[in-house]
C-alpha cells in the first residue's frame, strides 16, 4: 500500500523540488533517495502528512549533495532554504512534468524513456519491453537523457506528440496489470484534452476509454487471462464505451487522422460487436492498413495478420504472418492461434508451448501453457 502511495506522490514532490531551483537530474535522485528512506521507516509508522514528509526529506537529500563541494558558509546558508515542516501545497504538477521531460534538447525516444522512468514510475525493464530493446540499451538511453537535461533549465516544454506517446505507454503498462497506473494515464489525458484542442489527444483518450471498458472482463476469478473472444461482454463498461465512441467520432470528423484515432477505431469495432462472431473483421483489416501506413510498426503488422486470419481465413493470416520477423514478441503465439484455426492442433500445441516459454509475464505464460495443454489433451482423446 505504501508503494502505491509513494508512486502517486512522486510527480508532485519532483515538481516542487524543480520549482525550488533543483535541476531535474539532481531532483530525481533526491526524490528516489527519499522514497527509499520512506520504505525503510514508514512500516514503523507512516507520517500524517506523507507528501510534506517526502518534500522535506528529498530537499534535505538534494541539499546534502549540493553542499558537498561548497564552502562551510555556503552550506550553512543552504540550510536556511530548507522548506518548513507542515502540509505541502496541493498542486498537481504531473502533466506539466510530462511536458518538461519532453525537452527540445532530447530526441523523442529519449524524452519518452526519461519521462516513463522519472515521472511515470515504470522500471527500466518495463520501458525496454515496451520499446522492444534490451534492458541494458534502455538503461544507457535513460542515463544519456539525464545527462543531457542536467545542465539545462527545464523551461521549454516539449511537443504534444511526445507526451501522448508517454501517456500511451503508461496506460499500456497499467492495462497489463496495474489498474491504478491505467486510471492515472486516463486522468492525465482528460486534463490534456481539456487544455488542448487536438484530434490525436481526443483519439488517445477514446482509445484508453474503449480498452479500459473491458478491464473487468479481462481476467477470470482465479486471475487467469480471458481472451477477447471469450470475454463476458455483459461486464464491459457501456458508459465508457459510449463516451469513447463519441469522442472518437468527433475527432474523425475533423479529417486529421493519426495513429491513436486509427487504433481507437479498431477498438470501437470490437466494442460495437454484440458477439465475437459478429465482429466486422473486414473493416478492422482496413483500419490496420491505415495504421500500418501511419506507423510502419511491426507490432501493427502482427496484429493485422490476426485480423486477416479472421477476415479471410487462417491460411491468409499465416501468409501475412510469414512476411514478418519471427523474433517479434507474440509472433509464436499468433502462429499457434492461426494453426489451430487451420485445423493443425499438433503444430498449434507445440507453438503454444514455445510461446509460453517466451512470454514476458506470468499471466500470459500460464494462459499459453493452458492452451497447449488443452490441445494436447484433446489429441490424446
Amino acid at each position: 500500500m505504501d508503494e502505491a502511495l509513494l508512486r502517486s506522490l512522486t510527480p508532485s514532490v519532483l515538481g516542487i523540488l524543480v520549482r525550488r531551483g533543483a535541476d531535474f537530474a539532481a531532483a530525481e535522485d533526491a526524490v528516489q533517495e527519499a522514497l527509499v528512506e520512506a520504505l525503510r521507516v514508514w512500516p514503523a509508522g507512516r507520517p500524517r502528512d506523507a507528501k510534506g514528509w517526502l518534500v522535506t526529506v528529498a530537499w534535505r537529500k538534494f541539499l546534502d549533495v549540493t553542499r558537498a563541494d561548497a564552502s562551510r558558509r555556503r552550506r550553512e546558508d543552504r540550510v536556511d532554504e530548507e522548506p518548513p515542516p507542515g502540509p505541502a501545497p496541493t498542486v498537481d504538477d504531473t502533466l506539466q512534468l510530462y511536458f518538461l521531460c519532453a525537452h527540445p534538447s532530447l530526441t523523442p525516444s529519449s524524452a519518452v524513456a526519461l519521462t516513463l522512468r522519472a515521472v511515470g514510475g515504470l522500471t527500466t525493464r518495463q520501458i525496454s519491453r515496451a520499446y522492444l530493446v534490451p534492458e541494458a540499451t534502455m538503461a544507457q538511453r535513460i542515463s544519456r537523457a539525464k545527462r543531457t537535461v542536467s545542465g539545462v533549465r527545464l523551461d521549454r516544454p516539449g511537443d504534444v506528440a511526445t507526451v501522448l506517446r508517454v501517456l500511451y505507454l503508461v496506460f499500456n503498462e497499467g492495462y497489463s496489470g496495474d489498474v491504478d497506473l491505467a486510471a492515472e494515464a486516463i486522468r492525465l489525458t482528460r486534463q490534456l484534452a481539456a487544455a488542448i484542442d487536438h484530434p490525436e489527444v481526443a483519439g488517445l483518450l477514446a482509445l484508453m476509454l474503449l480498452h479500459h471498458a473491458r478491464r473487468a472482463a479481462r481476467t477470470a476469478p482465479d486471475g487467469s487471462l480471458v481472451p477477447l473472444a471469450e470475454q463476458d461482454r455483459g461486464r464491459w463498461d457501456t458508459v465508457s464505451i459510449a463516451e469513447g465512441v463519441g469522442i472518437l467520432q468527433a475527432a474523425l470528423a475533423r479529417d486529421r487522422l493519426g495513429e491513436f484515432q486509427a487504433q481507437a477505431a479498431i477498438a470501437a469495432l470490437h466494442a460495437d460487436a454484440p458477439t465475437a462472431e459478429e465482429t466486422d473483421w473486414v473493416q478492422i483489416v482496413e483500419w490496420y492498413d491505415e495504421l500500418a501506413r501511419l506507423t510502419d510498426s511491426p507490432v501493427v503488422r502482427l496484429n493485422r495478420a490476426v485480423a486477416v486470419g479472421e477476415a479471410d481465413g487462417p491460411r491468409a493470416g499465416l501468409a501475412a504472418l510469414a512476411a514478418l520477423d519471427a523474433s517479434l514478441p507474440r509472433h509464436t503465439a499468433v502462429a499457434a492461434y492461426l494453426h489451430e484455426r487451420d485445423g493443425d492442433p499438433a503444430t498449434a500445441a507445440r507453438l503454444y508451448a514455445e510461446a509460453a516459454r517466451k512470454a514476458p509475464d506470468l499471466s500470459e505464460r500460464d494462459h499459453l501453457t493452458r492452451q497447449a495443454a488443452r490441445l494436447n489433451a484433446r489429441r490424446r482423446h
